[in-house]
């Protein structure tokens, strides 16, 4: 969860006025702070552009219509935060993302106008490769070359121990971005920017050790609204077969089975679910070690769908995916649920939440 005071989480769960602050960052080194009068922020982990954002602004002046507005707007990028009022004349915002603006539309004459922006993933998955690239060294300096190679002044955050990679080479019109997903996973860790625009490698939180982070309590003073608990079998694997074989590097194959060993789980290798293997591959795998972390790094994927919930609760701006939440039913009852997606309201409005793979807390 990104970093507030206990003063701000006690307030989301009382009556309180709604801050938020968009800024629109021009090309031209303008910085426009906007009037809106609505939009939200929807955060998707399981999306390759983790985030996008939706704002309404009355002003139908920001509607490019010559060539020098035009200039300034392609490329610009969006600043959404939201927080709390706290009524005394100060306030704490969030940030919800750093946001390239990808369409602005809306009557000439009379607005309102909308903004739709994507997260800075977008910038390095759209500039396609013009020429055969090779990756290699170690995953956080293969990564950190593929993202700087688009935008040079990014910033990048490693969370994990760094190991070496196989060399990589993408062909041309490679998706540069989906080549450091790729890269990351030898590490079995993910990449992603985050709400500060920072771009991040990490890994998963393990929802069996993590501490939650924010309680969805049914209770008086509590923020649970409603809620439901699925499970499906719809596209679940509970083994991952990860392998690797590097000619280049005159590496031999390697692989790694990764299964789901728990007798409880209900997805449990060999057990009445069956055994249902997914199978990846990459040249970056070039040793055991790379080949598990990257298998147990997509079976916690392949598995989650087994058990999910769709909560509503009164809006939470600092949550992030893979947070660990307390859930607790108006029947008493407690999860754990790890955070998937969620839909931020830049005014009023419910706070939908997507979870994976609950447990029951004890």
């Amino acid at each position: 969860m990104y970093p507030v005071s206990e003063r701000f989480l006690a307030r989301l769960a009382e009556s309180h006025n709604v801050a938020t602050e968009v800024q629109l960052l021009l090309t031209d080194g303008r910085v426009v702070d906007l009037e809106h009068t609505g939009g939200s922020v929807t955060v998707d982990r399981s999306q390759a552009i983790r985030r996008t954002c939706t704002v309404t602004v009355a002003d139908p002046s920001l509607i490019p219509r010559t060539p020098s507005d035009q200039l300034a707007t392609y490329g610009a990028r969006l600043l959404v935060s939201r927080g709390v009022d706290y009524g005394d004349g100060s306030s704490e915002l969030v940030p919800l993302g750093v946001f390239r603006l990808d369409s602005v539309d809306g009557d000439v004459n009379d607005g309102p106008v909308t903004l739709h922006g994507k997260g800075l993933e977008a910038v390095v998955a759209d500039d396609k490769l013009t020429a055969p690239y090779k990756a290699t060294g170690t995953v956080v300096g293969a990564v950190t070359a593929l993202i700087q190679r688009s935008i040079p002044t990014a910033d990048i955050v490693s969370l994990i121990t760094d190991t070496p990679i196989g060399s990589r080479t993408f062909d041309v019109e490679a998706d540069p971005w989906a080549g450091a997903q790729e890269i990351a996973a030898a590490a079995g860790a993910e990449v992603y920017a985050n709400a500060d625009g920072t771009f991040v490698i990490s890994t998963l939180p393990d929802l069996t050790t993590a501490t939650p982070v924010w309680a969805v309590e049914a209770t008086e003073g509590g923020v649970y609204i409603a809620g439901s608990r699925a499970m499906s079998s719809d596209g679940v694997c509970n083994g991952v077969l990860a392998r690797g074989e590097n000619t280049a590097d005159n590496a031999p194959p390697v692989s790694y089975l990764a299964t789901d060993s728990d007798p409880n789980s209900p997805t449990y290798w060999g057990g009445p679910f069956g055994r249902r293997p997914l199978f990846y591959s990459s040249s970056t795998l070039t040793t055991v070690n790379a080949c598990a972390a990257a298998a147990n790094l997509k079976l916690a994927a392949a598995k989650a769908p087994n058990a999910s919930g769709d909560f509503s609760s009164l809006p939470n701006p600092a949550l992030e995916p893979g947070d660990v939440i307390r859930v607790t039913h108006p029947d008493g009852t407690r999860e754990l649920h790890q955070v998937a997606s969620f839909s931020v309201p830049l005014e009023g409005g419910d706070f939908p939440i997507a979870t994976i793979s609950a447990k029951e807390d004890a």
